[in-house]
């Protein structure tokens, strides 16, 4: 069941349009949450709102926060022009969105747009930023996919990555919803991206967060799959970014997270996979991982590239680790994006 309780807003600390944060009072507690007004509507200090408190009551890392499930009824909330396909389709907070691939009818392949696909949220800077280096003009798109956060608004990243051009537009696939564009499924965002945005590249990877088990396959990274099948069924050229750590303390993503070492072993057809030049604890175990598998190493040397990231303002901490103490986990992302640019455009 959900958690939800009563609540009353206490201030507005941040909004966006995209997104709000604010401090709201449940019983006795006042407590930090966050609305999405293309759900809940515009909200001010005094609004009585219903709360999600599930996530903040089991104390999760990247979602231990209130999130608002409704707001006041206001006149007129919830009409959005052309809009008529549903998401979040059948649960409560279902919305009418005009998607993205409205209008191509036409199945064309293959796609000319190189896809790199990420197994995490903190990559995509790294590969955007690595991308843009090699490729200053080229217009890159980014599709959100499940396997973490499904709101597009949540990613501070993707705003940031929108305002200095470092990404052209962003598409929310599937159950992912609110970014710039709206798609139905990943294949149709590809599609539009290529077709109608005028996308050179595309990368593809889950929102922030990522959901966890520690078991062979019930964990977000498991995404990272899908996406890479559903750009080869459109004959792009698919490029991997791995994920690599030489300090997570978790033995499964130490190294060779086992994350992209479970994607490499179910995928049905080759990929092209970024590997950064070294030998650190990552690298090593990931080219253990490529011999006699099929993929096509692709060796870029990244290192020139770190300081440069860091000093750029980009998010440079991942699960509390800076740039300095995992150089691995940056560099693979960095890997991902000039790999992707090695190729060039389709």
């Amino acid at each position: 069941m959900l958690k939800l309780r009563g609540g009353r807003v206490v201030s507005i600390d941040e909004a966006d349009g995209r997104i709000i944060r604010l401090t709201v009072e449940v019983g006795a507690e006042i407590r930090a949450a966050v609305a999405y007004p293309s759900l809940t509507g515009p909200l001010a200090p005094g609004d009585e709102v219903i709360v999600n408190v599930e996530a903040a009551d089991l104390g999760l890392g990247s979602g231990g926060f209130d999130i608002v499930h409704a707001g006041p009824l206001r006149e007129g909330a919830g009409d959005v022009h052309d809009a008529h396909v549903m998401k979040l389709n059948y649960t409560s907070l279902q919305h009418a969105v005009a998607p993205v691939e409205e209008g191509l009818e036409r199945l064309e392949r293959p796609l000319a747009m190189p896809v790199g696909v990420l197994a995490l949220h903190g990559q995509l800077p790294c590969a955007a930023f690595a991308l843009h280096a090699h490729a200053p003009s080229a217009r890159v798109g980014y599709v959100q996919t499940s396997g973490g956060a499904l709101p597009g608004a949540l990613s501070d990243v993707v705003a940031e990555l929108l305002q200095r051009d470092l990404v052209a537009d962003h598409v929310t696939a599937g159950p992912s919803f609110g970014g710039g564009h709206d798609a139905i499924t990943l294949e149709g965002g590809l599609d539009a991206g290529a077709r109608r945005l005028g996308w050179d590249f595309a990368l593809v990877g889950p929102g922030p967060g990522i959901l966890g088990s520690a078991s062979a396959l019930g964990h977000g990274g498991l995404a990272a799959l899908s996406s890479a099948h559903a750009a080869l069924s459109l004959g792009c050229r698919v490029v991997l970014a791995p994920r690599l750590s030489s300090a997570d303390r978790r033995e499964r993503h130490r190294g060779l997270s086992h994350h992209t070492a479970t994607v490499l072993e179910l995928l049905l057809r080759p990929v092209e996979v970024a590997v950064p030049a070294g030998d650190g604890e990552g690298t090593a175990a990931l080219r253990e991982a490529l011999a006699g598998a099929g993929h096509e190493a692709v060796e870029v040397d990244v290192e020139g590239l770190l300081e440069p990231y860091v000093e750029s303002g980009l998010p440079a901490m991942t699960m509390g680790r800076s740039a300095a103490e995992d150089r691995e986990f940056f560099l693979a992302g960095l890997a991902g994006g000039a790999a992707l640019a090695k190729g060039g455009a389709g």
